[in-house]
C-alpha cells in the first residue's frame, strides 16, 4: 500500500465498534487512526464544565467561546499503544466514554457552530491522506472522495450489550435498558439532525457485524482491500 496512500471512511451507528474497527485498519495498513467520535465527546466535556448545556438547549455565545479556545489532540498512551484523546492539554480519554457525555453528545453535535469547527479540524489532519476515520459523516461530509468508504451497522440490542460489557469492565456502574434508550435516541438525533445527518454514502460498502468478531471483521477488510486495490 507504500505507493498510494488512501483515505478511509468507517462511518456507522454508536455504539457498533467503528473505533475498534477503524484502529485495526490503520495498524494493518500502517496509517493514522483519527477518532472523530472522541473530538465530538471532548466538545461535549468542555460543554458541560463550561456550563454551555442546560437541558436540551445550548447557551450559543457561550459555545462560541469554547469553541474559540478549544484544543483537541491525540497522544499514544505509550509505545504501540492507541491514542488517547487531549482537551486543552489533560488526558480526558476516561471521561469522555462515560454515561454523562454519552448523553449530551447528541445534542452538542446538532450544532452547525460545532460541526464546522470540527470537519476543518478533520480535514486538515487528513491533507497527507494515509488515514483512517470513524465518525457519522466522514464518508458524506468529512471527506467525500475517500477511497475507501464503510458503513458499520448491527441491531440495537447487540450495541447495547456491547456497550454494557465494555462500561462494566471499566468499573461503571450502569444500566443496560438505560443504555439501550441511550443509543435508540443517539440513532434517532443522529439520523434526523439538519446539519450533517448520519446515513450511508451512495458509494459505502454496508458491513452488519452484529454477529461478527473483531477477526472476522479484518478478514472482510481485507477481501476488500483485496478486490479493490490488489490489498
Amino acid at each position: 500500500m507504500e505507493e498510494k496512500k488512501l483515505i478511509i471512511a468507517v462511518d456507522g451507528h454508536s455504539s457498533c465498534g467503528k473505533s475498534t474497527f477503524a484502529k485495526a485498519i490503520a495498524a494493518r495498513l500502517g496509517y493514522t487512526y483519527i477518532d472523530s467520535g472522541a473530538m465530538y465527546r471532548a466538545v461535549t466535556l468542555a460543554c458541560i464544565e463550561e456550563g454551555v448545556i442546560s437541558g436540551q438547549e445550548m447557551d450559543q455565545e457561550a459555545l462560541r467561546k469554547v469553541l474559540d479556545n478549544i484544543s483537541i489532540t491525540f497522544r499514544p498512551a505509550g509505545s504501540g499503544s492507541a491514542a488517547e484523546t487531549y482537551l486543552n492539554g489533560v488526558n480526558v480519554e476516561k471521561r469522555i466514554r462515560g454515561l454523562e457525555v454519552a448523553s449530551s453528545v447528541s445534542l452538542v453535535s446538532t450544532s452547525a457552530m460545532v460541526r464546522r469547527k470540527l470537519v476543518a479540524l478533520q480535514q486538515e489532519m487528513g491533507k497527507e491522506k494515509g488515514i483512517v476515520m470513524d465518525g457519522r459523516d466522514i464518508g458524506t461530509v468529512v471527506f467525500p472522495d475517500a477511497n475507501i468508504k464503510i458503513f458499520l451497522t448491527a441491531s440495537a440490542g447487540i450495541r447495547a450489550d456491547r456497550r454494557y460489557r465494555e462500561l462494566k469492565e471499566k468499573g461503571e456502574d450502569v444500566n443496560f435498558e438505560e443504555i439501550k434508550k441511550n443509543i435508540l435516541d443517539r440513532d434517532r438525533i443522529d439520523s434526523t439532525r439538519k446539519e450533517s445527518p448520519l446515513k450511508k454514502a451512495p458509494d459505502a460498502i454496508v458491513l452488519d457485524n452484529s454477529h461478527m468478531t473483531p477477526d472476522e471483521q479484518m478478514v472482510w477488510f481485507e477481501e476488500l482491500l483485496k478486490k479493490l486495490y490488489g490489498g
